[in-house]
């Protein structure tokens, strides 16, 4: 067989392969559950790699604490109490955190953590591209003794991803009961994880006696963040609250209050160019403020 006849067979060869693994069932190991409190859930080398999936400790661990989040104290509250309920063994409800970016959300899931890994809690950060895998993830755990968040970070879906299905299949009885050692929580810029359009307006009827009943594209579209039994939801901050913000994180980096009369025209001017008020820029302008001459 002449040499090019047989490099276009090997492709052709590879190829196949290559979406024969795509097929085949990834074996998850159990990792050392000494080595961190947080992990990372990653597929080898992609979603059709030999070797399947693994998870991986992370080594550095961010320190967020609950009194380190300022202007959330509803949301802190109600999340906290769910989460202390979940740790303590007692019943409580999959969270959705939803709204605003930057203003804290993905923070309070790691201040949680911080909170009540002494206890026992652990997470594990899953992709929305791997959501399709929880319930190799839920095997692996369900008879471990340390309860288990499993985390998804602004988590959104297009419609026909296969992770939406998968998700809500797990999310109508994964912590049902009790006894069971596993929570949802997801972030997301969008309350209903699935894009919205004008169109689907057209979908709602009006009923004899004028009630509004949305149809079946929105319906569909409600029914995945409906079975989070927790919605927090967070909201654009004030000017006060973004000044408020910068003013911690200025005295996190060891600036003394007097330094916030000179920062408030800049903390204000940075927000403005930013488009944003949010925590993140809040932190992102401390940052520049103090690691210039200010210390």
């Amino acid at each position: 067989m002449a040499q090019p006849a047989l490099d276009s067979l090997l492709i052709r060869a590879e190829r196949l392969v290559a979406q024969l693994e795509s097929l085949l069932p990834h074996q998850l190991s159990e990792p050392d559950w000494g080595a961190s409190v947080a992990w990372r859930y990653r597929r080898r080398g992609g979603a059709s790699a030999w070797g399947g999936a693994a998870l991986e400790p992370v080594r550095h661990v961010a320190v967020i604490r609950y009194e380190d989040l300022k202007e959330v104290d509803t949301q802190k509250g109600r999340f906290a109490r769910n989460l202390a309920q979940f740790v303590a063994g007692k019943p409580a409800n999959n969270v959705l955190l939803s709204g605003a970016r930057g203003t804290g959300k993905s923070s309070l899931v790691k201040a949680g953590l911080h909170a009540h890994a002494a206890q026992g809690l652990r997470l594990i950060e899953v992709d929305k591209a791997d959501m399709i895998d929880l319930p190799d993830l839920i095997d692996l755990v369900s008879g471990r003794p340390e309860r288990f968040v499993i985390f998804c970070d602004d988590l959104s879906f297009d419609d026909g991803e296969p992770g939406y299905k998968a998700l809500k299949s797990i999310l109508d009885g994964t912590v049902s009961a009790s006894g069971d050692n596993v929570l949802i929580i997801a972030t997301s810029n969008r309350r209903h994880l699935l894009p919205e359009y004008h169109a689907d307006n057209k979908s709602y009827k009006h009923t004899a006696d004028g009630e509004l009943h949305p149809g079946e594209v929105v319906e569909e579209k409600i029914s995945l963040s409906e079975r989070f039994g927790l919605w927090v939801s967070f909201y654009p901050f004030t000017q006060d609250e973004y000044l408020a913000i910068v003013a911690q994180w200025l005295a996190h980096f060891g600036l003394p209050e007097s330094a916030m009369a000179t920062a408030r025209p800049e903390a204000l001017v940075w927000a403005i160019e930013r488009g944003s008020r949010s925590g993140r820029v809040a932190y992102q302008f401390a940052r520049d403020f103090a690691g210039r001459d200010h210390v």
